[in-house]
Order: C-alpha cells, then sequence, then structure tokens
C-alpha cells in the first residue's frame, strides 16, 4: 500500500508547485513508482510536466464528480517511465460547489485513489492555495502533510490556521494524518532574513524542519514554462541538487517513521 503525500501551504508563490513536480520526478528516477495528483485549478503540475489542460480529456474533476476511475486518467510521463500525472484544469473549480451536497463530501479523493495505491509507492497531491473542500479532500486521503515555506518575511503567517486545519481533519476525518515535514523554499545562503526565517520555523517546528532546503535558483523558475522537472531541464543546477537531496531525506524519513508517529 502506497504512501500519499499532500503538498499545502494556503499561501501563493511558496513553492508548492515546484516542490511537487519535483520531489515527484526525483523519487522516480529512484525508479519508485509515483502517482502525481493535480489538485489545483490552476493546474500548474500538470503543465510543469508538459501536458497542456484539454476541455476535451478527462481530468481530477471528473474522478470527483462521477464515476471515472483515476487509472483512467493517469497520463505517463515519455520521459520518466515512473511518474504518472493526473491531470487538472479549471473545472475544479467548479468542484467546489458541486461536492458540497454530495454525502461523504470529504472522502471523495480518498475513495477515487483507495485502488491507485496499491500500484504506486507515493501518490503526491499539489493541493490549491487555499484551505477548501479540494484541500480538504487532499488532506483527508493522505497519510502524510509536506509544507512548503518560503524564506520571506512573515513566513509563518498563515501556518497556524493551516496547522488547525490539519489537527482538525486529523481528529474528525483522518486520525492517521502527520506532518511529514516542513520544507523551506527560496532560500538564500547570503542574507540574514533567510537565516532567521529558517530559526523562526524551526522554533516552531522543531525536527520536522528537513535539513535541505531550496535556494532561489532561476533554472528551478524556468523549467516549468519548458514542461519538465528541473531534472530533465538542467541538472546540473543548484535547484536540482537540492531536490535530489530532498528526495533522500525524504526516503530516509520514511524508513524510520519520521513523521509517522511511529518514531
Amino acid at each position: 500500500m502506497g504512501t500519499t503525500v499532500a503538498i499545502v501551504n494556503q499561501k501563493g508563490g511558496v513553492g508548492k508547485t515546484t516542490t511537487a513536480v519535483n520531489l515527484a520526478a526525483a523519487l522516480a528516477i529512484a525508479e519508485r513508482p509515483v502517482l502525481l495528483v493535480d489538485a489545483d485549478p490552476q493546474a500548474n503540475s500538470t503543465r510543469a510536466l508538459g501536458f497542456e489542460p484539454d476541455p476535451e480529456r478527462a481530468s481530477l474533476y471528473d474522478a470527483l464528480i462521477s464515476d471515472v476511475a483515476p487509472t483512467d486518467l493517469q497520463l505517463p510521463c515519455p520521459e520518466l517511465p515512473f511518474l504518472s500525472v493526473i491531470p487538472a484544469d479549471r473545472d475544479l473549480v467548479g468542484a467546489e460547489l458541486e461536492l458540497v451536497p454530495v454525502e461523504r463530501r470529504e472522502y471523495r479523493l480518498q475513495q477515487r485513489l483507495a485502488e491507485a495505491r496499491n500500484h504506486f509507492d507515493f501518490i503526491i497531491i499539489d493541493c490549491p492555495p487555499s484551505l477548501g473542500l479540494l484541500t480538504v479532500n487532499a488532506l483527508v486521503a493522505s497519510n502524510r502533510v509536506l509544507v512548503p515555506v518560503q524564506c520571506e518575511y512573515l513566513a509563518l503567517e498563515g501556518i497556524s490556521q493551516l496547522v488547525d486545519t490539519i489537527d482538525r481533519v486529523k481528529a474528525s476525518l483522518n486520525p492517521g494524518l502527520e506532518i511529514a515535514g516542513v520544507v523551506m523554499t527560496m532560500y538564500d545562503e547570503r542574507t540574514n532574513l533567510a537565516r532567521q526565517v529558517v530559526d523562526e520555523v524551526r522554533s516552531v517546528f522543531g525536527e520536522k524542519v528537513y535539513r535541505t532546503m531550496i535556494p532561489r535558483n532561476i533554472r528551478l523558475g524556468e523549467a516549468p514554462s519548458h514542461g519538465k522537472p528541473i531534472f530533465l531541464y538542467d541538472i546540473r543546477s543548484r535547484g536540482a541538487d537540492a531536490y535530489f537531496d530532498l528526495a533522500k531525506e525524504f526516503l530516509e524519513h520514511e524508513e524510520k517513521g519520521v513523521g509517522t508517529g511511529t518514531e
């Protein structure tokens, strides 16, 4: 049974999609079967893997609202044979409203991904920058939560609300949910501010903050516009090195049970 990880932060621009795409790609390069689920109506993860949203193609919306099986939605990534993606499109905006009257609406994604967990080592869900019903569905469907935090002023703004939402989901909907870790993104080692932000976040989350920090790197910013994860765009970049290190640390945490409640 695979592990499902929600990449969550209700703030935009913190490197959430970059982390989801490149962590998934790094795990796939390590020959771990990975399914990336794009749960953001902006479909940035879909585009970052080279798939443009297509109104004629079924998306995660169809799995949530109708009886389309996720196995019928998976798009294999040609250059990464261990990685597949369930695409998003703008129809997901409507899913938030259409799910409101549905019985057990918070469990819809969990139910749809149940079979997929038998075929993948990891399912990574790129969540929208909000704490709405799509994000709640992702949290209910997941074992772990990975929180990207930008190394900027007010980095912890809203994090207490996110942690409160995670705690509420764990208490009432998904008792197995745990915070796997916090990933510091857009780190600039030359600035005192970046170091201060890391210290502040560590004072709150302690050992859950990953040692690996994702640097500010122009190649990371360019890669999505070419429809490629960083390893296929510029494997020699600092961004590629950082996400390889993050994947290695993530696997170490999984093997040791860090963030699973078993350590």
